[in-house]
């Protein structure tokens, strides 16, 4: 697929960075040291979140303002799921992923940003300027994605469920809100990148995927 091939040298560098992140961690993790590389989860976070950004085709106040109504539906439906069981169910943060407001951790917020460009991208690529479906098909890869992080999201020290496994609830609040997330980037996000996206995306996917398997 064409799309995965960086398009610049800024593109390759970034791709190349966030490939080496990744692939650090899951050998880390599984095989090393899995608390101390397990502490750099807030900067891989905050790293992949600048080099998104980076490699943005353009940044206006149109797509700014994008990311600040994401990152504040985001943290307003995690603090409301956080405190009060509402949307995702009744579950709490734990201490890996940084400073929390009101329980929720702020890089939560930053990770809806990124989760919704990712997948948005990737999803407005395959429908060209469908935007119906660019939307659906983006929440809907939100919530695939999701499927394969929860299961390792506790022995990871990220956000744990009251219940033995996972809601369905919170499944179909990732949809609801991985729609609206959805709407604001692929109506106010002009000209999607995919380069770095998609590769952000695909190492996300394999990382996941790889400690499923892991005893961790």
């Amino acid at each position: 697929m064409k799309f995965l091939i960086p398009i610049n040298s800024t593109s390759k560098v970034s791709v190349f960075a966030i490939w080496l992140f990744h692939v650090c961690g899951m050998i880390g993790i599984s095989y090393g040291n899995k608390d101390l590389f397990l502490s750099f989860t807030p900067v891989n976070l905050i790293i992949s979140f600048f080099l998104l950004f980076v490699n943005q085709i353009q940044i206006t106040q149109r797509e700014i303002l994008s990311v600040f109504t994401i990152f504040l539906i985001g943290m307003i439906c995690e603090i409301l799921g956080v405190n009060y069981g509402y949307i995702f169910g009744d579950y709490v943060y734990l201490d890996n992923l940084g400073t929390k407001v009101f329980g929720v951790p702020i890089l939560i917020g930053i990770n809806w940003v990124i989760l919704t460009f990712i997948t948005g991208s990737i999803s407005s690529y395959i429908f060209k300027k469908n935007l119906k479906f660019s939307i659906l098909f983006g929440a809907i890869f939100m919530i695939l994605l999701d499927l394969i992080i929860e299961p390792v999201a506790p022995l990871l020290g990220f956000w744990i469920f009251d219940l033995p496994s996972v809601p369905l609830q919170n499944y179909v609040g990732w949809f609801l809100i991985g729609l609206a997330t959805q709407f604001i980037y692929q109506k106010f996000v002009v000209n999607k990148e995919i380069p770095f996206s998609a590769n952000l995306l695909l190492a996300n996917i394999i990382f996941f995927t790889f400690l499923n398997f892991q005893e961790i």
